[in-house]
């Protein structure tokens, strides 16, 4: 059985905070930059092998001076080092002023040092809270740092992020280092694992350097990485007094004839990740193409609002997937509000909806009608947008009402916030802040999947490879999210495991998956989540 927790990641703010904390109880800065610069050199010499010339490129401020601490080290052990520093000595203050007198070679402008002879750069120009786009001799650097790796195949090694990278949003400022590796100290930050940081990153190596682990408390961070330690304590394990009906009921919906593919795909990624049953609610056009096509999955026929109505008063029904190939506009819009308006103000426990693609679409440019249908009904409600759709929900920056979300807000303050961030070039802040918008969990899907819910939690996904870019691959996603929600799994934690899950059943299969492929290679992955002991 596993012990350890899930995997926090911090904004560069709250790094910064974790030093602060460390410093204030007692803990001298100059310790964890010499340990930070130790960690540096450490994994230079480990991936050279052997001493060879390494150039040491040195910003102006504490990454800086991890730079000057690795530099004297490698010299140690033997290294021929060249260090450059960009900016003028003198203007080196505190910690990175230290580091850098105790650096006895020669300080060279960062560039004028020629690399053709270098075995590995040591990139410690700029770390994670960079706050402005490089430009000038910054950006004319890290383009050369950038251009002699690619020629020769040599590895660059960044301290803390490649400089360039926003550690907070992974966001490019400009330019950014292509590093072989890079690395970190305490925790991994956000930037490391969203795109385009994570691929500017290489392998990222993460190393402790004294920060206690007691200033997480204070902290209070609320991202995560996306793996099965977030979520296997509520992970639902089929128990040996169990049946069926115990295992929850998915529904979900059909589009016409000419468009039932995405229906199936959904239902059979629910009918895998465990649910108990699945219906398909198909129109009567489409219901032999589904009944021909299905064994497992059952069919009943809904034309209509009403019809939807008719299978929602039906309670064991407890969980509605509806948006794939389901057709966008007024007929879809009626299902949706008839979806979160069934058995409002019941007693029996919420239904829990996923809502994807073109649900999602029909309230194009409406997104307090559908927030306000969402919170009206207190459903358990999970969105699942692509970038596209995210961007045809919220329409553009500017053009949103407030007094559109005044009911649903309770201060003017808190509406222009979320609707400023909506916007943001940042995943996290897009995904937080739609979920705070609609008052659901919102999964904004991509390489970088972002699980997010109201209150501000969110998990970043970190194991979804590139054939995952395929069609129908986001119907399975809301199918395996749908079936977790079946078995009552709470919508934040069902959406992060259907994320994982997607991801890994993909790996498994490797090149050349098809949609079609995903949900059959889900029991694998199950199953070593219980033979391992990672879910019980």
């Amino acid at each position: 059985m596993l012990n350890s927790g899930p995997e926090v990641l911090l904004s560069t703010d709250e790094m910064a905070e974790a030093d602060r904390l460390t410093i204030a109880g007692g803990t001298a800065g100059a310790l964890l930059m010499e340990q930070a610069g130790a960690a540096v050199a450490r994994e230079a010499a480990r991936l050279l092998g052997r001493p060879g010339r390494a150039v040491v490129l040195c910003g102006p401020g504490n990454n800086g001076g991890d730079g000057f601490v690795a530099a004297r080290l490698l010299s140690g052990q033997g290294f021929t080092v060249e260090a450059g520093l960009l900016g003028v000595r003198e203007r080196l203050r505190g910690d990175a002023a230290l580091a850098a007198d105790a650096w006895r070679g020669g300080i060279f402008g960062a560039s004028e040092l020629a690399l053709d002879s270098a075995d590995a750069v040591i990139d410690a120009l700029f770390g994670a809270g960079l706050a402005r786009d490089l430009e000038g001799e910054a950006k004319d650097l890290v383009m050369k740092i950038n251009a002699w790796s690619q020629q020769t195949g040599k590895p660059v090694i960044s301290v803390d992020v490649p400089s360039g990278i926003d550690g907070t949003t992974g966001q490019i400022r400009g330019a950014a280092v292509n590093a072989s590796c890079t690395v970190t100290f305490f925790r991994r930050k956000t930037g490391h694992v969203l795109l385009p940081g994570r691929r500017y990153c290489g392998q990222t190596v993460l190393t402790q350097i004294g920060i206690p682990e007691r200033v997480l408390e204070d902290i209070a961070p609320s991202a995560y990485l996306n793996s099965p330690m977030l979520w296997r304590h509520v992970f639902p394990v089929p128990q040996v007094e169990g049946h069926k009906y115990s295992r929850g009921h998915a529904l979900v919906l059909s589009g016409g004839l000419s468009h039932t593919g995405a229906a199936r795909l959904a239902a059979r990624g629910a009918l895998r990740a465990g649910a108990g049953l699945v219906t398909i609610a198909t129109p009567r056009d489409a219901l032999c193409a589904h009944a021909a096509a299905l064994t497992a999955v059952m069919t009943r026929v809904c034309e209509d609002a009403s019809g939807l109505a008719g299978l929602l008063a039906d309670r064991r029904k407890n969980a509605l997937v509806m948006g794939p190939a389901l057709g966008v506009g007024e007929e879809t819009r009626a299902l949706v509000r008839t979806a979160l308006g069934a058995g409002s103000g019941s007693t029996d426990p919420r239904r829990a909806i996923v809502l994807d693609a073109d649900a999602l679409t029909s309230f194009e440019g409406e997104p307090q009608a559908l927030a306000a249908l969402i919170r009206q009904s207190q459903s358990q409600a999970v969105l699942t947008p692509h970038d596209g759709e995210f961007a045809r929900l919220f329409g553009q920056p500017g053009k949103e009402s407030k007094t559109a979300w005044a009911g649903l807000f309770p201060a003017a303050y808190d509406v222009a916030q979320r609707l400023e961030e909506v916007h943001s070039e940042s995943k996290l802040v897009r995904a937080r802040a739609a979920a705070a918008l609609m008052g659901a969990v919102i999964i904004l899907k991509g390489p970088d999947t972002v699980v997010a819910e109201p209150s501000g939690r969110a998990a970043i996904a970190g194991n979804l490879p590139p054939w995952l870019a395929t069609a129908g691959s986001g119907d399975v996603l809301a199918g395996i999210t749908g079936g977790l929600l079946a078995q009552s799994m709470p919508p934040f934690e069902a959406a992060c495991a259907a994320v994982w899950l997607h991801g890994a059943a993909a790996q498994h299969f490797g090149p050349g998956l098809i949609a079609e492929d995903i949900s059959e290679n889900l029991p694998p992955v199950l199953r070593s989540l219980i033979e391992e002991g990672i879910v019980a």
